[in-house]
Parts: structure tokens; C-alpha cells; sequence
């Protein structure tokens, strides 16, 4: 009976309701499993370049929607290729599961400006149409230069 009534009233158990206790109790956990050479390996990816990004495929051939919506903008801002490194997670199985757990994102593509995790796809849209995107890029001096001509005058 006394189960009964804590259930039907939520009353507090510790500073958590019966509910949350059960939802606590059956939240899958991230179990880590990177080794140390894999960290190494994405550290040393993440600062490769001022821009990395962690994609499905390559800049050329993305291999999902999302990849190639995040390709497709960086291309927009104009992202100096120079500047610029691309890792595609479908070569190596290891590096997809562990860049997941080194971002604590669990989705890919993942965009790292200056050795700092941007975000995904979802929200470089959000940051390229508010123009929070422009003004990091810019502060980064990634963007290709506007007064850049690729022909030389003669």
C-alpha cells in the first residue's frame, strides 16, 4: 500500500521523484572504449588544419545528406581550401565510434574550427543562417580573401 501511494503521489525519494529514479535506472550509458592511440590520432586530426571536419565520404563525394549540406556550406562561407581538412569516418570504423565519444555528439558530420568542436550539421545551419558562422570563420581567418584572384595579373 505505502508503494503504492509514493508512486500515485511522486513524492520525493532523496531529492528525486520515483519517475526519475526509474529513468535514471534505465538510461542506456556511454561506455568508453577509445584507446589512447585513437585520442592521439584525433587530436592530432583536430589540429591539422584550422578547419576539420569529421564526415561521411569525402569533400568531393560526401556519402550522406548531411555531409554534403555541411560541405556545401563551409564551400558557401568560402572556406580557404588551404585551411581546410576533411576525414572521412566510412574508412575507418574505429575513428566513426570514437570521434562520437570524443565530442560526446552523437551524430557525423562534426566541424572543428581551431582545435574546438563546432557542432554538427543541425547546427552549423542554425549558426550559418543567424551568421554566427560567418563571424567565427572570419575571427579564425579561414575565409578565403576577398581580394584572392586565382589568375595572376600579367
Amino acid at each position: 500500500m505505502f508503494r503504492r501511494n509514493l508512486m500515485a503521489t511522486g513524492r520525493l525519494i532523496g531529492n528525486q521523484t520515483l519517475t526519475q529514479m526509474r529513468q535514471t535506472i534505465y538510461r542506456p550509458q556511454l561506455v568508453a572504449f577509445m584507446s589512447t592511440e585513437i585520442r592521439k590520432a584525433i587530436e592530432d586530426a583536430v589540429s591539422s588544419a584550422p578547419v576539420v571536419l569529421f564526415m561521411k565520404g569525402t569533400p568531393e563525394f560526401p556519402q550522406c545528406g548531411f555531409s554534403k549540406a555541411t560541405i556545401g556550406i563551409l564551400g558557401q562561407q568560402g572556406v580557404d581550401p588551404l585551411k581546410f581538412a576533411a576525414y572521412n569516418v566510412l574508412e575507418d570504423p574505429e575513428l566513426r565510434e570514437a570521434i562520437k565519444e570524443f565530442t560526446e555528439w552523437p551524430t557525423i558530420p562534426q566541424l572543428f574550427v581551431n582545435s574546438e568542436f563546432v557542432g554538427g550539421c543541425d547546427v552549423i545551419k542554425s549558426m550559418a543562417k543567424s551568421g554566427e558562422l560567418t563571424e567565427l570563420l572570419e575571427e579564425a581567418k579561414v575565409l578565403v580573401p576577398e581580394d584572392y584572384n586565382s589568375e595572376k595579373d600579367p
